[in-house]
C-alpha cells in the first residue's frame, strides 16, 4: 500500500501569508551565504540538504484528505476535506492513463472541515464515475446534500453526474471493499467520529482523526490499543499539546502528540503520522512539535521497539 496525504490541517484551510514566505526566503538566503547555483535543480538540492523543512518546504493548508493506494481497481480515500479537490484533479490524470473510475470514500465524521471538498470534487461531475461513500453515520447523505443547498452552494447535489451511493457500517464488523478489509471504531467527538482499520496482505493502516482520548476512561483506551495493534502506520489526531488537550481544550474532541505516542507504543505500532494540525500553527510550530514528539518517543521507549514518528504534510507519500 501507498499512503498519500492530500490535506493534513484541522478545522479550516489555511494559506501561507506573504510575510511567512518572505521570512523563509530570507532564512534561505542567509544560509546560502552568497553561494551561486547553476540552475534551479542545484539550488533545490542545496535547500533540501542544508535547510530545515519549515524553511525549504511547507506542511500545507488543506483539510483532511488521505489516499491509500492498494485496493483492487479502485481509489481509496479517507475524508473529503479541502484536499479532496487536488486529489480529484490528480485522479483525472490517472484515469486518463487507464485507472478505473471507482472511488471508495471513508468518512470519519460529518463536520464541515471533513466534507467541504466534496462540492469541488471533479469526479463527482463525471457520468462515468462510481463513488461509494462509507460512513458510520446514517445521516451522511443528509449532511452532503445540505451543504449543497442553494443557500450554501450554487450547484445542487442532484446536478452531480457520477453514480453516488452511501453505505452505513457498524462497529467491529469487518467488511471487504475492493480487496481491503475495513473495520470501524467509534471515537470520542461531537456527533461521533469513526476511526478506520484498513488491512491487506498482512499490512495495515489506521486512520484515526478527531478523537479525544480521556485518561478517566481506560476501557476505551484499551479498545484503541487493540484497534491499533501492530499497525504499520497510524495516522492520528495530534492537534494539541498535552497541556492544551487536558486543560484549555478539554472536551473539544481532539488529542495530543504525547497520547498518540503512548497509544502506539502500547499497541506495538511501527509508525505514527502526526495529523490534523492546528490551523493557527506556523510551519515552525509544527516542526517544533514534531521534534518534541520524536524526543518524547525516545525518552519513553524503554525496551520497546522504536516507533518511527512522521509529521504529515500535504504531498507526503508513505510506502507500507
Amino acid at each position: 500500500m501507498l499512503v498519500r496525504f492530500w490535506g493534513t490541517r484541522g478545522s479550516l484551510p489555511v494559506a501561507q501569508k506573504a510575510d511567512a514566505i518572505r521570512s523563509k526566503i530570507a532564512r534561505a538566503l542567509v544560509a546560502a551565504g552568497g553561494r551561486n547555483f547553476a540552475d534551479d535543480a542545484e539550488a533545490a538540492a542545496f535547500a533540501e540538504a542544508s535547510l530545515d523543512f519549515a524553511t525549504y518546504g511547507a506542511y500545507g493548508g488543506a483539510t483532511s484528505c488521505v489516499e491509500i493506494e492498494g485496493a483492487d481497481d479502485a481509489y481509496f480515500v479517507c475524508d473529503m476535506g479541502s484536499g479532496l479537490r487536488e486529489f480529484g484533479i490528480d485522479a483525472f490524470r490517472r484515469c486518463a492513463a487507464g485507472h478505473p473510475r471507482t472511488y471508495h470514500i471513508f468518512l470519519s465524521h460529518l463536520h464541515w472541515d471533513h466534507i467541504m471538498g466534496f462540492p469541488f470534487f471533479g469526479p463527482a461531475f463525471d457520468p462515468g464515475a462510481t463513488i461509494v461513500i462509507h460512513s458510520g453515520h446514517p445521516d451522511a447523505e443528509q449532511a452532503l446534500r445540505r451543504q449543497q443547498e442553494e443557500i450554501s452552494f450554487p450547484v445542487p447535489f442532484d446536478w452531480l453526474r457520477a453514480k453516488i451511493s452511501f453505505e452505513v457500517h457498524g462497529m467491529a464488523e469487518p467488511f471487504e471493499v475492493a480487496g481491503v478489509t475495513v473495520t470501524l471504531i467509534r471515537q470520542h467527538h461531537s456527533h461521533d467520529s469513526y476511526g478506520y482499520h484498513l488491512a491487506r496482505d498482512g499490512r495495515s493502516v489506521i486512520y484515526s482523526t478527531d478523537s479525544e482520548h480521556k485518561v478517566d476512561n481506560m476501557d476505551a483506551e484499551a479498545a484503541f490499543e487493540a484497534f491499533f495493534a501492530a499497525a504499520d502506520l497510524v495516522i492520528c489526531d495530534t492537534m494539541y499539546s498535552l497541556g492544551d488537550s487536558v486543560s484549555l481544550k478539554q472536551d473539544w474532541g481532539h488529542s495530543s502528540n504525547v497520547v498518540a505516542v503512548d497509544l502506539c507504543h502500547a499497541a506495538g505500532a511501527k509508525r505514527l503520522a502526526l495529523f490534523h494540525h492546528e490551523p493557527t500553527y506556523t510551519d515552525a510550530d509544527i516542526q517544533r512539535m514534531h521534534a518534541e514528539t520524536v524526543r518524547y518517543e525516545e525518552l519513553v521507549r524503554e525496551e520497546r521497539p522504536p516507533l518511527q514518528v512522521l509529521c504529515a504534510y500535504d504531498g507526503l507519500e508513505v510506502t507500507i
